[in-house]
């Protein structure tokens, strides 16, 4: 049986209203709100390894009392049920009070080894920060973040991550693309577990408000229970926690970037301070490499979140939390060695990350403009970036060929006239790789490493959609299965890592997102 130990309702001050209708709530950090309960609850999927951090086996997890908890139709002993109050820059605007608008937590259980995790039900009904909507979720976009989740940690990147997926029996209506077509929808609650789920705009609203008791309350209780390791002055604390958030930042975008992930919708509410991914919304990963690619539509003009503005986006970010920070910080001057430190890890770890993309030993100052023409023909001829570089780890340095290259091309066209400029970058690139003088199987194995084989394409995510709306959620499981092992060659899962077909190119679901997909 899990343990709860609800710190953060016990120790920061919570809303006075005990009803649930939306507000503006002043001088707390939560809410008390209860799920709403559904009609008919029923599995769908969840996930053992998050489970296992929780102790959790699955004759427990799918017992009655499990499923009601997870649905929203009951509580276990020691839950404590609350949405968090926030704020937040949404698309470079402030955005005022946000707040758990369709998150409602199960408070905060400690495993047998006294790890903390908090257990947040997504989908489970209105809260006093949900403004006009619902609070609920539909099925399409509770898979695709209980997909991600998992995928996202299975590549080695941080994030907050899954336990579970629940169908509601019930209805839930949409407008997909915001354009005047709502829709009934079947509806789901997504279970969520990290160590924290304090964001950048728990932060900001109070500093915004200008109400720096509480914005110090935050501060210290933050650093009591998520970073205990930091220690010094109250000034110290600060600079250096501060530091350690734009550390864990930068490593995350360079994750991101390594992989050819997209989050889509990086507003201040949704960074983590501890550096996950968190808020699956409008994701998606790279087909054919484009920089300024975004699968949010509600991003398609301004392309502020597109692939390549993720680490500037998340330094305005952390310049954003700095901001708030300067609020209860004698010299905001010591805040600015924290983006420092963000600028030097990111580039730090970008190079480290790169070299084993590309099959470097290590990273050299000339290996730039390699590295930059690579891209550029990427982009120019139409490739895909994920089997670009799965591919690019069995060119033979000693007999250059471009064939385990041509199943990344998009276009048979574009890869005829790009293929003289594509073997005179393989010709420069083998030059370098033999500089280093490592056996080439040793260097294969080193890329395929970083390179994933599998992963989670827009596409295979909207298929299993599509079968699990038709009552069919096996394909859930075995798109999951895959991308637990994402590096490794999987014998009969060859479908699962081919680019994105025709069909999908402009499909919706399968290329651009909005943000309630």
């Amino acid at each position: 049986m899990l343990c709860f130990d609800n710190r953060l309702v016990r120790e920061l001050p919570g809303d006075a209203a005990v009803h649930n209708y939306p507000r503006q709530v002043q001088g707390a950090l939560w809410s008390p709100v209860s799920p709403t309960p559904v009609a008919a609850p029923r599995f769908i999927a969840w996930s053992r390894e998050t489970a296992e951090l929780l102790d959790l086996g699955k004759r427990e997890l799918q017992s009655p009392k499990w499923l009601a908890a997870l649905s929203g139709n009951g509580i276990l002993p020691g839950m404590t049920t609350y949405a968090t109050c926030y704020g937040g820059h949404q698309f470079g605007s402030w955005a005022n009070q946000l707040g758990d608008g369709r998150a409602i937590f199960l408070g905060e259980a400690i495993n047998a080894a006294g790890q903390r995790f908090e257990l947040q039900l997504k989908g489970a009904g209105p809260t006093p920060y949900s403004r006009r909507a619902d609070g609920r979720a539909v099925l399409r976009s509770s898979i695709r973040e209980f997909l991600c989740s998992e995928a996202i940690h299975h590549l080695g990147a941080p994030t907050t991550r899954a336990l579970s997926l629940v169908a509601t029996g019930e209805t839930v209506v949409r407008d997909m693309f915001y354009d005047g077509h709502p829709v009934g929808e079947p509806g789901a609650v997504l279970c969520r577990v990290a160590p924290s789920f304090i964001r950048f705009g728990h932060f900001e609203l109070p500093a915004a408000r200008d109400d720096a008791p509480l914005l110090r309350q935050l501060l210290d209780f933050t650093l009591s229970r998520d970073f205990p390791e930091i220690t010094g002055t109250s000034e110290e604390r600060l600079a250096r926690w501060f530091s350690e958030v734009c550390e864990r930042t930068a490593r995350l975008m360079v994750h991101w970037m390594r992989v050819g992930f997209v989050h889509g919708v990086m507003n201040t509410d949704n960074m983590s301070i501890l550096g996950l991914t968190i808020d699956y919304g409008p994701y998606g990963w790279i087909d054919d490499f484009d920089p300024a690619w975004t699968p949010n539509t509600t991003d398609a003009q301004g392309r502020r979140y597109c692939f390549a503005r993720q680490p500037a986006v998340a330094r305005w970010n952390l310049e954003r939390l700095a901001g708030a920070l300067a609020l209860i910080t004698p010299d905001p001057k010591v805040l600015s060695a924290g983006l420092e430190r963000y600028d030097a890890t990111y580039t730090g770890e970008f190079q480290r990350a790169f070299a084993a993309k590309f099959g470097f030993v290590e990273w050299r100052d000339d290996d730039a403009p390699l590295v930059e023409q690579a891209f550029d023909l990427l982009h120019e001829a139409e490739v895909d970036m994920t089997l670009f570089f799965r591919g690019l780890a069995a060119v033979d340095p000693l007999a250059l060929s471009t064939a385990a290259l041509d199943d990344a091309f998009y276009d048979a066209t574009k890869r005829t006239a790009h293929a003289d400029a594509f073997m005179a970058w393989l010709t420069r690139w083998a030059d370098r790789v033999r500089s280093d003088g490592e056996h080439a199987t040793r260097r294969q194995a080193r890329m395929d490493a970083a390179n994933p084989r599998y992963v989670l394409r827009n596409y295979l995510a909207q298929e299993a959609i599509d079968r699990a709306e038709q009552g069919d959620s096996a394909a859930i499981h075995e798109l999951l299965d895959v991308l637990r092992r994402p590096y490794v060659e999987q014998p009969g899962k060859e479908n699962f890592g081919k680019k994105r077909p025709d069909w999908a190119r402009h499909k919706p679901g399968c290329s651009m997102l909005s943000c309630s997909s």
